[in-house]
Order: C-alpha cells, then sequence, then structure tokens
C-alpha cells in the first residue's frame, strides 16, 4: 500500500478546495496585474504605480525548505522510464525503424 502522506499528522484538504484556493489566488494576482496594466497605460508613472511582484506568490512558491523536500522526494522515486533497461529498449526500437527506412528508401534504387 502507499505510504503517501503518511508521515504528516496534518489532515489533508478536500482536493476541490485546494484547487478552488489556488484558482482564486491566481484571479487575484492576475486582477492585480490587470489594474497595474491599466494604470500605466492611461499615463500614470511607472514608478508610482504599486506592481505585484514575488510578494504576491503564495508562500509555497519561494519557501526554500518546500523545494529542498519536493527535490528530495523526487531524487528517491525514479520512474520505469528512467531506467537503463528502458532507454535500451527505446534505442533499439528507433535503430530498427531507422533501419527498416533505410531499407524502403533503398528498395527503389537499382545499381548495376
Amino acid at each position: 500500500m502507499s505510504q503517501r502522506n503518511r508521515d504528516q499528522d496534518i489532515p489533508l484538504q478536500v482536493k476541490q478546495e485546494v484547487r478552488a484556493h489556488a484558482h482564486s489566488e491566481r484571479h487575484r494576482i492576475h486582477v492585480e496585474l490587470q489594474n497595474a496594466a491599466k494604470d500605466i497605460s492611461g499615463g500614470v508613472d511607472p514608478a508610482d504605480v504599486h506592481e505585484p511582484g514575488a510578494a504576491w506568490k503564495p508562500m509555497h512558491h519561494h519557501d526554500a525548505e518546500v523545494a529542498k523536500s519536493k527535490l528530495a522526494k523526487k531524487s528517491r522515486a525514479k520512474r520505469h522510464w528512467k531506467t537503463k533497461m528502458w532507454k535500451r529498449r527505446t534505442q533499439m526500437r528507433l535503430a530498427r525503424a531507422a533501419a527498416l527506412r533505410e531499407a524502403r528508401d533503398n528498395a527503389g534504387v537499382v545499381t548495376y
């Protein structure tokens, strides 16, 4: 059985709630950027306009500890298509296809 989310003691949020929160956050940032663009195109000096920057992003986007933990989890779980066996089979398929293509192209050429 999967061990995902077993190490966390906090209850998981409902997926719909998480998606709704992310959607509203993206919408809010988009509206703020639109307002800044409207002000600038309306003749306001760009230095006077409050432009939303990196601080507007949700915390998980620029938290170094979260990024490190995600990288550690990613490197732990190797995907099956990254294995040597998978790469070898892929290369064999590509070589076979190239050989068939070459044989098909050379089949019409007759040399005496």
